[in-house]
């Protein structure tokens, strides 16, 4: 891909703690969307990161198997921290939670026009809770709270990525 085409293709980077849980469900659960709203999403950059990621670990085991559930495969899926860099290459950044979006302004100052959480995104306060650790219906209470609020969200993510 030349960098003109990389230049006009939407980035949104999901971001979370350890990119395990959160982020890598968004990233997957926006892609669905996007495509079940008529948008190919092979023409966008998702991607997710950790605040506080150990490298390549794989989505936690709970996740993977709620999304198969729902037709999307994480099998792949490999944790990874942001960076400078990586913040600098995505249109916008959304977080999981309050604390996410003000840690990373505070860091990436030059970028924090660009960092939201996704209940902002979709015009509400608060966080998307941490699953980690809890029972199996707290992994579908995150699921289906991202989800609703990817939903709800969708034309403000979409006309923040232009």
């Amino acid at each position: 891909m030349g960098l003109l085409a990389e230049e006009q293709t939407p980035a949104v980077l999901f971001v979370c703690t350890a990119n395990i849980c959160r982020s890598p469900m968004a990233a997957a659960l926006f892609r669905s969307i996007l495509k079940e709203n008529g948008v190919d999403p092979t023409f966008w950059r998702i991607e997710s990161a950790g605040t506080w990621a150990t490298k390549g670990r794989p989505a936690a085991p709970e996740v993977v198997a709620l999304l198969a559930a729902r037709g999307m495969n994480l099998k792949a899926h490999r944790s990874r921290m942001l960076d400078q860099e990586m913040i600098k290459r995505f249109d916008l950044v959304i977080t999981m939670e309050t604390g996410h979006k003000e840690a990373l302004q505070a860091e990436f100052r030059p970028s924090r026009e660009r960092i939201y959480t996704l209940a902002e995104l979709a015009g509400e306060n608060g966080s998307v809770e941490d699953p980690m650790g809890g029972p199996p219906e707290a992994y579908t209470d995150a699921a289906n709270e991202i989800e609703r609020l990817l939903r709800l969200g969708l034309a403000e993510i979409i006309s923040k990525t232009k």
